[in-house]
């Protein structure tokens, strides 16, 4: 094993609420109505994916500026929530410390804007773990496209057979598991039990009290 790369949102730091709060605040300003049922499919998307599909929605079309507006309403305010509430999901620190001390690459691939990722390690306290990370405005297309992935061993110097990552969503896992690197699951406690996560090498609960050997087994 020579690398593990981290999904963000959801995975590191719970904060689906904060995009939840954000988006349903800023899209009603402009005539959207959101509802508890689609705002689950903006998961995992970029934030011009989620504005494009909530606009769709409505119905509402929008100059590219005034959808730029919108795009960064929803970042400034899931940045403020973060910076001010934002806490670690369980077994974070501790499984970092753990591939630390083994020397191994630790790269991080998200479709979040690359400014919300200095918000979430700063809080976090973890960004010193990082050897790189790759974010939305860094590749063409995000997940479940795997160019994320790529550009994050690229940059981490790894190959996909001696890398791991781990993700919360069919989305993420796809983008992995599409870059040939084997995946580990977190999903949230309301998707655990969809099928579609069984395609992972291992589903777990949380990252709490997860021991290097499992990982190291799965090479």
């Amino acid at each position: 094993m020579q690398a593990v790369i981290f999904d963000m949102d959801g995975l590191l730091i719970d904060s689906e609420p904060f995009w939840k709060q954000a988006e349903k605040r800023v899209f009603t300003s402009v005539g959207v109505n959101i509802t508890d049922d689609l705002s689950a499919k903006t998961m995992g998307m970029t934030t011009r994916e989620a504005t494009i599909f909530w606009l769709n929605h409505a119905g509402i079309s929008l100059s590219p500026k005034d959808m730029e507006k919108v795009e960064n309403d929803v970042i400034d305010e899931v940045a403020m929530l973060t910076a001010s509430q934002g806490i670690a999901l369980p077994g974070v620190h501790d499984l970092l410390e753990k591939l630390q001390t083994e020397k191994l690459k630790i790269g991080l691939a998200t479709n979040a804007p690359s400014r919300l990722v200095p918000v979430v390690l700063n809080r976090l306290a973890i960004t010193d773990f990082f050897d790189c990370y790759v974010a939305d405005e860094d590749v063409e297309q995000g997940k479940p496209h795997p160019a994320i992935y790529q550009l994050a061993l690229t940059r981490l110097n790894a190959k996909p057979e001696h890398s791991l990552a781990f993700e919360d969503s069919i989305t993420g896992m796809t983008a992995a598991m599409s870059a040939g690197i084997k995946t580990i699951v977190v999903p949230s406690k309301a998707n655990f039990h969809l099928p579609k996560y069984d395609l992972a090498v291992l589903k777990l609960e949380s990252l709490t009290e997860l021991p290097l050997r499992t990982l190291q087994n799965l090479f």
